[in-house]
This record gives structure tokens, C-alpha cells and sequence, in this order.
């Protein structure tokens, strides 16, 4: 039996190909996305959204400095002209008083010294960070300039397409191809898809002005199991870990908040600089009085974190870094480039600071105090500033030492020391004495010259600049030492009255007591270099009162280390931590290597020890009757008869004295030949020039002697006129 089937739906069959959209089409879509992109990197580009506050901040601070170099410039071209004015007119003046008069010449020397002033005052005003109004402008002078670069590129544009154009038609079409090449390339760039973290375009809303750019800081998930490349690295700092570190120090209170200026990321030294406004309640000075707490809410070392103004008293920039910077050793810049140095303009270099800059002390209008507990560093920190001014051949250089070792010595044999003397009360208060008396006479030089002070351009028409070095200061001012109160009594008067004379001091002592380093002299002793003490009283007496409660407390080092400690300059605007350079003497011998570079410096300026007229060492030989240049005749610190100013030449010739008696004591005999002689004093020395030597110094020719391996009488020398001649020499 048929039954009826019910018909079937046909399903249409799929199409092969899906449908094809126009090429034109797509193109025109893909230009359209293009653009978008171009337009949203272009807006962005404008508007300097790609420099955050820190890089303005850079760049306002370098536009700032570069204004004030150029002022310095300008001033020390228009010092430099009235300088040589008065000197032709002085010079004429001096041959001929009729062609200039008397009022000319006091006009040209007023305008002289007025110059210098500003000059002076010029190179000693503190360079201060930009204000708001300055960073501001930076800002608005890049817009500006990004802005007249965008028209400039497309008004040149066109006249310039339109010569491709007929350059081509003329047979020149490799011009066209890289033209194209170039314009191709560039719009690739700009028309990317935005990098994470960066503004993107938002294709349904249309073009928007730039004040309404989408800014997005979100870094998108990378796809599962996609490896990340180009990932920056975590924050170093979170804006809620800030403001809780904040907070915990009682810096951010209730409902107040901070304004993160800048977006705490870390730097390519691994390094972090945060900008932010505080609340209107509290300065960045109040912070910095509590940067120990701040970096131990921040889980750091107070080594590892430091705090400075901005711009203004409420902005700071907050540094931190996750590594000690104090924590190895750094050699001196010196041993690598020990060449002449400015330390009154330019300063030595004696340490470094928290963020690894070199710290450098200026030789100019202060005295330096550098105290610690024994093995705290003082010494090498005291050697990085007293070695670097022995690259400066106008200082004067006075070392009196307060052990009988030979930390000083070094001085003494290199000819560096002008004056050097190990512990004797006497002799400390006979120079305390000799420098008071100069101070009077550099003061009169001073006045002839139309100066209230000595400047940088007088320094050697003076006599150059003077530095006591004292160390271990309590050997002579401790109470119940032998004239105790009368040094402590000159010391205070030369601190308080000198330094404008060019008379400066650097006292060392590892008992940083009032008792040591009263009040009337600490107070004339502006930079303080507290290596580690054994309590707050005594950091107090090096730093200031105060100073322990305020977070600056030289007994709290944890772990101590040697040269590091507190340094307080005001003069430079430092009060930080800083750790002196690695300068070993005992081990490697650096200080002799350097100092012997240094006189080599001196001896061809002229000021050598023994090489120029010294007024305080006559004044010494006067009162005493003996002589501490460059360590006294034997160069040990112990002073002598020493009439004669020694040169180079003679100082070789007693060397070669001192030989030849070292000779015969070790052949047991009181005759000898020169080439014996010679061959045993080694270091090149030969026979001829042996002879030469002896001759010079006053030992006179050979004369015939008996020796016992020879037969007969040779010709040689006797130990008496060698003996005499050195005794002459030195002195004695």
C-alpha cells in the first residue's frame, strides 16, 4: 500500500566564497582606523602627555642654569675688561702721571672692584630649583616649539611636493621614490596602534579636542600562555604606599591627601624620584626633619632615601633607591686624573653623597671642622681635602700633626708642606702667632688693592691662601695641656678675623668635645664632617646643637663605616650624608703617588717648598731660631737650624751625602771609591754623576786613600768632608 510522503524543505546550498567586500572599501576603512590613530598620537605628541612632570622639571632646571651661565659668562667678560683698564691706566699712570689723572685712575679701580664684587656675589648665589611659573613655561615653550614644527613641516611640505613632482616628470624619479619612501615610513609611524599606556583613540566618538584626550594607564592582560616583552617594571613605589608611609610620620592627617605630580616609576639606575605637593599644613623642611622615620615607613635605610624642594615650600621630590649607596668603597677621582685643581672656584673632591654625585669642598671662605672616634675615617676624609689642595699650587699648605707616626710624613718628603712639625705646643702658638701677624699684613695688601676680602683674582697678589691643618687638636687644647688657653685663644681669634684674609683652618680630633672645640670656635668653623662619635652630645658639638634632635646624629651609623658620616656645608647648601673616598697610604701608597704629582704641579708654578719667600717660616726662624719647611733639614717634622732655602738640586745632592755615609757604615771603613760607592747606593746612580754631586755640595774632589782590597793608594773620599758638607746643608 503507497503511502504519501510529506514533502521535504530544500535547504538553499551554502555559498562557496563568502561575499568579497570592495577593495576600495576596505582600504578606505583601514585609512579611516589610520588616521584615527595618527590624530590621537598627534594630539598627544602636542600636548607633551609623552614628558611627565619630572622630565619639565629636568629641563626647566637645565634652561635655568644655562641663563645663569651665560649670566657668569657675561659678567666675568665685563670683569675681565675693567680689570685690564685699570692695569694699562695704572701702567701708564706708573710711567707717566700727566696721561692719566689722579681721579681717572680711582674711577677705573672703583669700577674695577665693583665688577669683581658682583662677580663674586655672582658665583656665590645658591642656585635655586624653578618655581611653578618657570615650570610652567618650560611646558608651554615645548607645546609651542612641537607646534611651529607640525606647520613648518606641512607648509614646506607643498611647495616641496610640487618640485618632486615636475623633478620627476623631467627624468628624475629615484628624488620621487625616496621622497615617497620617507613620507610612507613616517605615516607608519604615527598611524600605529598605541603601546600600553599610552593615549589610544576612541573610534565611536569622533574626532575630540585635545583638552578631552582619553589618556589610558592601564597595561592590557597578555594573552594566556603569551610571553611579555617590552613589560615595564613594577612600581617602586605605589601613590598608596607613599601617602600611608605619610601618614604613619603624621605628615598627612585625616582627610588630607597628596598630589602626585609625578608617577613613581622606577629609573634606569634603578633609581626613583617621586614629585608631589604636601598638604598646605606642613613644608618640605618639616619632612626633612623626619626622613629617618619617613625611610623606615618607607621599609628603607635613611642611606637609601632623600628628600628635596621642588619648586616650592610645599612640592617635594622624594628620592629612594633599593641598594646602600654607601655600602663599597670608591677610589678618589684623583688617582685616575691628578691634575691641577681651582679649589677655591671649583673645590676638591672629597666624598660622594646618597645619589653617588661627587661631593667637592671649596677652599675659599671657611674653615673646616672633621671629627669621629678613632677608626671612624677622619683621617682619609681629612687626607681626600688636604691632598686635594696640594694640586692647588697657591695654597699654602701648614701641617701640624698631633703624633709622632708618620701619617704626615709624606708632605714633608714631597716638598708640599710649606710648613710641617710634629707636636709641639710651643711652635703650634709661635705659627698661631705668625699667621695673626699676616693676617694684618694681607689686610693692608688687601686695602692697596681696593678689596674688603680676598677674591679669587688677588690670590696670588697676596701670597697665595693659607691652610692650617691640625690633627688631633685635643693634643694641644684639652684642659691642663701646656699652653692650652693661649691657643685656644689665638685659634678663636684667627677663625673669627682671618678667613676674609685668605687664612683658613681644617681642624681634626677624635674628641668632639666643647671642652675641645668650645662654642666661640666651632661657630667660625662653617663646614662640619662628623664621622661616627660615641653620643648625641658629641655629634652636637660638631654639627651644631640641635642638630642630633633634628635626625643628624653622628652616634646613630648603623653599621658604621669608615669615612662616612654627617656633612654640613652651608656656604654650598649641603647637609647631608657622605662617604669620603678610599685613599690608602699604608697598603698602596696613594698619598705619596699623589702628592708627588702634586709637587710636580708646584715646582713648575714656583711654589715648591724652599722655592719662594715665605713670610711665616721667617717669622718662625726669627722667634725660634729654627726652621719647619717642608719638615725641618731631615723632612721628618722635627725643625732645625735649616739657614739655607734647599732646591731641588741640593736636596739630591744631600741624598747622595746621606749615601755614601750609609756606604761606609756598611763596608765598615771610613774611605771609599766612588764606584763603589755608586754601585751600592743603587737607584741609577753611576760614578760619574756621583762625583758631580759630591763635588757640588762642598765635599770637594777625590783624594788619594788606601782601601784594602786595592794595592797602593786610589783615589776616593774621606768621611769627614762628606759628614761636613751634609751638616752644612741641613743645617747643623
Amino acid at each position: 500500500m503507497a503511502t504519501e510522503t510529506e514533502p521535504v524543505e530544500q535547504i538553499p546550498p551554502m555559498p562557496t566564497n563568502p561575499p568579497t567586500i570592495p577593495r576600495a572599501t576596505r582600504v578606505k576603512t583601514a585609512f579611516a582606523e589610520q588616521r584615527k590613530h595618527a590624530s590621537a598620537r598627534t594630539r598627544d605628541w602636542l600636548a607633551t602627555n609623552d614628558l611627565d612632570q619630572v622630565d619639565i622639571i629636568e629641563a626647566a632646571t637645565k634652561t635655568k642654569d644655562k641663563k645663569y651661565d651665560a649670566r657668569l659668562a657675561q659678567q666675568e667678560r665685563v670683569t675681565g675688561e675693567a680689570i685690564a683698564r685699570h692695569k694699562v691706566a695704572n701702567a701708564r699712570h706708573d710711567t707717566d702721571p700727566s696721561t692719566v689723572s689722579a681721579s681717572e685712575l680711582a674711577s677705573l679701580t672703583g669700577r674695577a672692584a665693583a665688577e669683581e664684587a658682583k662677580l663674586e656675589a655672582l658665583r656665590n648665589k645658591p642656585k635655586l630649583p624653578p618655581t611653578d611659573r618657570e615650570i610652567a613655561a618650560t611646558r608651554t615653550v615645548k607645546k609651542a616649539a612641537r607646534a611651529a614644527i607640525v606647520a613648518g613641516g606641512g607648509l614646506a611640505s607643498l611647495p616641496l611636493a610640487g618640485a618632486t613632482i615636475e623633478q620627476a616628470a623631467s627624468g628624475q624619479p629615484m628624488l620621487l621614490a625616496a621622497l615617497g619612501t620617507a613620507a610612507g615610513y613616517g605615516w607608519y609611524l604615527i598611524s600605529r596602534p598605541f603601546d600600553a599606556g599610552q593615549p589610544a583613540p576612541a573610534p565611536t566618538m569622533g574626532e575630540q579636542p585635545l583638552a578631552a584626550a582619553v589618556v589610558n594607564l592601564a597595561k592590557p592582560d597578555p594573552q594566556p600562555g603569551q610571553r611579555e616583552f617590552n613589560a615595564p617594571p613594577p612600581p617602586a613605589l605605589t601613590v598608596q604606599q607613599l601617602e600611608d608611609a605619610l601618614r604613619a610620620i603624621g605628615e598627612v592627617r585625616g582627610d588630607e591627601q597628596i598630589q602626585i605630580l609625578a608617577v613613581p616609576q622606577r629609573e634606569k639606575d634603578g633609581n626613583t624620584t617621586v614629585v608631589f605637593d604636601l598638604p598646605p599644613r606642613t613644608t618640605v623642611a618639616e619632612l626633612k626633619k623626619k626622613l629617618p622615620k619617613l625611610a623606615g615607613a618607607l621599609g628603607r635605610d635613611v642611606s637609601m632615601v632623600d628628600v628635596g624642594k621642588a619648586g616650592t615650600e610645599a612640592r617635594a621630590s622624594l628620592w629612594l633607591t633599593d641598594q646602600d649607596p654607601f655600602e663599597n668603597t670608591r677610589p678618589s677621582p684623583l688617582i685616575n686624573a691628578p691634575t691641577q685643581l681651582d679649589a677655591w672656584k671649583d673645590g676638591v673632591p672629597v666624598g660622594w653623597n646618597k645619589r653617588g654625585a661627587t661631593i667637592r669642598l671649596a677652599i675659599n671662605i671657611q674653615s673646616y671642622v672633621i671629627a669621629g672616634m678613632t677608626r671612624s675615617g677622619k683621617g682619609v676624609g681629612a687626607s681626600n681635602l688636604v691632598v686635594g689642595a696640594a694640586f692647588d699650587p697657591r695654597i699654602n699648605l701648614r701641617i701640624v700633626a698631633g703624633k709622632n707616626n708618620g701619617e704626615w710624613d709624606p708632605y714633608a718628603k714631597t716638598g708640599v708642606a710649606s710648613t710641617y712639625f710634629k707636636p709641639s705646643p710651643e711652635r703650634l702658638l709661635a705659627l698661631l702667632k705668625a699667621l695673626l701677624a699676616d693676617k694684618d699684613r694681607r689686610e693692608r695688601d688687601l686695602g692697596a688693592l681696593g678689596k674688603s676680602k680676598l677674591v679669587g683674582p688677588v690670590i696670588e697678589q697676596v701670597g697665595g691662601i693659607e691652610v692650617l691643618v691640625i690633627d688631633e687638636l685635643a693634643t694641644y687644647t684639652r684642659p691642663g695641656k701646656p699652653l692650652g688657653a693661649e691657643i685656644l685663644e689665638a685659634l678663636i681669634e684667627l677663625s673669627a678675623v682671618a678667613a676674609g684674609a685668605g687664612i683658613l683652618m681644617v681642624l681634626i680630633t677624635q674628641y668632639p668635645e666643647v671642652k675641645v672645640i668650645p662654642q666661640g670656635l666651632a661657630m667660625n668653623c662653617g663646614a662640619r664632617w662628623a664621622m661616627r662619635v660615641e653620643n648625641a652630645e658629641q655629634s652636637n658639638a660638631v654639627l651644631g646643637g640641635g642638630q642630633a634632635g633634628a635626625g643628624r646624629d653622628a652616634s646613630k651609623f648603623d653599621p658604621p663605616r669608615q669615612g662616612f658620616g654627617w656633612l654640613v656645608n652651608p656656604f654650598a647648601g649641603v647637609t647631608d650624608l657622605a662617604r669620603s673616598f678610599d685613599l690608602d697610604e699604608d697598603e698602596r701608597g696613594e698619598i705619596t703617588m699623589l702628592l708627588e704629582k702634586a709637587a710636580k704641579i708646584r715646582e713648575q708654578a714656583g711654589r715648591l717648598a724652599g722655592q719662594w719667600d715665605d713670610p711665616i717660616e721667617k717669622h718662625l726662624l726669627n722667634t725660634t731660631g729654627l726652621s719647619s719647611v717642608a719638615g725641618g733639614p731631615k723632612r721628618d717634622g722635627q725643625p732645625g737650624r735649616n739657614i739655607l732655602q734647599v732646591t731641588p738640586e741640593q736636596r739630591m745632592q744631600m741624598e747622595a751625602l746621606r749615601g755614601c755615609l750609609v756606604v761606609m757604615n756598611d763596608l765598615g771603613r771610613d774611605v771609599a771609591q766612588l764606584d763603589e760607592m755608586a754601585e751600592l747606593i743603587g737607584g741609577g746612580m753611576d760614578e760619574e754623576r756621583l762625583g758631580e754631586l759630591l763635588r757640588a755640595s762642598g765635599a770637594g774632589g777625590t783624594v788619594k786613600i788606601t782601601v784594602p782590597h786595592k794595592e797602593g793608594r786610589v783615589n776616593g773620599y774621606r768621611r769627614a768632608p762628606i759628614a761636613d758638607a751634609l751638616a752644612f746643608l741641613e743645617g747643623n
